[in-house]
């Protein structure tokens, strides 16, 4: 069947075209092209050649091309691309919707379920995607899920009973069935045909391994690794993480999964290879998006940079390529070290509070202390761990907050309330909230004109210069904080 093209997606073909004719990787993930001749979707820097213009369309998202009717090619592997920019462009609750269903809200849930989560009707939710992305909720999952496992088939010899399920299936049926549906080929053929296309012929294991799984993560160049990496190693909490030479590494639960997760650069490739315990496969996809968020691994650093070299900033971006905010692999988690930071308490706050973990690795023995545990410590079991009063009485009151559901610390929130609810709490100054924003919301126009090390790094005179001076680095003001820090250090 030939593909349809009669798609709202469709984009501006001639400025697509001579993207896809530069093969510029700065282009990769944000548009995918249909290849009318051959039935494959494809990244904008295939290797493959080039089709005539009038056989090629041009699509925002992955799931736009296979609700066209094209499978992904097998050569450049869409499920590689780094993360699509267009979800920046999509009102609040498609972007919200698309966040959580990229990281597995359905996966064994059903629409309705996010509807609620989201405090909309479902009928509402798939309204608002299918005008703003135009696809369904489901299919928008599907897509995440068949890519998910077309990525676990190439890069992994896990057995496909248990990619199905890594990939958010509930059944092996039901995978092969919309696999099949979906790309024409079973998941084992897909396995033979990239891996005789890499060269690489190893067949995959058998039975349930208990080995660690390793696959990647892509994002778009340069990425300043080493200055991302010292931003972690500085608030990083003992006994959950550990950073060494260029390898983060951490404990982490999500749900009733627990395990550890590494991620290191992979040599020569703007990619991340990501090694990570077997029992995190049943959260796979979420431990991936959350991933994505605490590298900032969507950021389009050659925007971000180009924007801010135009500002008087030009000589600090010059020096620093690629820099990129750390996020946070849970909201409460990056709260909880930004007020940590510069305690003595820190040790014993994670000792104390966190669970322990028999995770393998000497250095990981703690889960890090979830909202619930800190307030239920409360500030005077905090004050008992060393903390200052009025830091024990900080934290107290938000991890109350967020256990409450008070406060929801997560991307996709609205930022000014969020920023109101912050402040309201005792201790929680215009420094650590925007902090917050930052880290947790992964707002990348959060800025604090009140602290004083930014001033001084600015060379401003006080908050009011400071904050006029930064409306020429809107909307990346978080990205413009960076490198005043970066030049106060």
């Amino acid at each position: 069947m030939a593909p349809n093209t009669a798609t709202p997606l469709l984009l501006d073909p001639e400025v697509c075209s001579r993207a896809v004719g530069a093969r510029d990787p700065r282009f990769d993930g944000l548009f995918f092209v249909g290849i009318v001749t051959t039935g494959v979707y494809c990244r904008p820097v295939c290797p493959s050649r080039t089709a005539n213009d009038q056989n090629r369309r041009f699509f925002s998202t992955a799931a736009g091309a296979e609700l066209a009717g094209f499978r992904p090619c097998l050569r450049c592997r869409p499920e590689l691309a780094p993360g699509l920019a267009v979800i920046d462009a999509v009102p609040r609750l498609a972007q919200v919707a698309v966040r959580r269903i990229a990281a597995g809200a359905l996966n064994g849930r059903g629409v309705p379920d996010l509807a609620r989560d989201l405090g909309v009707s479902a009928r509402h939710l798939r309204r608002a995607l299918e005008r703003e992305v135009g696809v369904s909720p489901v299919e928008l999952a599907q897509t995440h899920r068949l890519l998910l496992a077309k990525h676990l088939l190439a890069d992994t010899s896990l057995p496909v009973t248990r990619i199905a399920y890594a990939s958010g299936f509930q059944s092996l049926r039901r995978f092969n069935t919309v696999f099949r549906e979906r790309y024409r080929l079973s998941p084992t053929a897909v396995r033979r045909r990239i891996r005789s296309t890499d060269g690489t012929l190893d067949p995959p294991a058998d039975g349930l391994s208990a080995s660690p799984v390793s696959l990647t993560l892509a994002y778009r160049e340069p990425m300043a690794w080493d200055i991302l990496l010292d931003g972690l190693r500085g608030d990083a909490l003992p006994g959950v993480e550990s950073v060494s030479d260029s390898r983060y590494s951490r404990a982490l639960r999500l749900g009733r999964c627990t395990g550890v997760v590494a991620v290191e650069p992979v040599p020569g490739k703007p990619q991340l290879r990501v090694t990570l315990s077997p029992g995190l496969l049943p959260v796979l996809m979420e431990v991936l998006a959350r991933l994505r968020q605490v590298f900032d691994l969507d950021a389009e650093p050659e925007v971000v940079d180009a924007y801010l070299a135009r500002t008087d900033l030009a000589p600090l971006v010059a020096r620093h390529r690629g820099v990129r905010v750390p996020g946070a692999l849970d909201g409460f988690d990056a709260a909880l070290r930004l007020i940590l930071v510069g305690s003595g308490a820190k040790v014993r706050v994670v000792q104390d509070l966190g669970e322990p973990i028999d995770s393998g690795v000497p250095a990981l023995d703690r889960l890090a202390p979830s909202a619930d545990q800190v307030a239920d410590a409360g500030a005077p079991g905090l004050q008992a761990l060393g903390m200052s009063r009025r830091r024990a009485e900080t934290l107290s009151a938000l991890a109350r907050a967020v256990a409450d559901g008070v406060l929801r610390l997560e991307p996709g929130r609205d930022v000014a309330p969020t920023r109101d609810a912050l402040r309201s709490i005792p201790g929680v100054g215009e420094p650590l909230a925007a902090a917050i924003l930052l880290r947790a919301l992964h707002w990348p126009d959060a800025f604090a004109e009140g602290d004083p090390v930014l001033q001084r790094a600015a060379g401003a005179g006080g908050p009011r210069e400071l904050l006029a001076r930064a409306e020429q680095w809107r909307p990346w003001r978080g990205y413009a904080a960076q490198h005043l820090r970066l030049a106060a250090s």
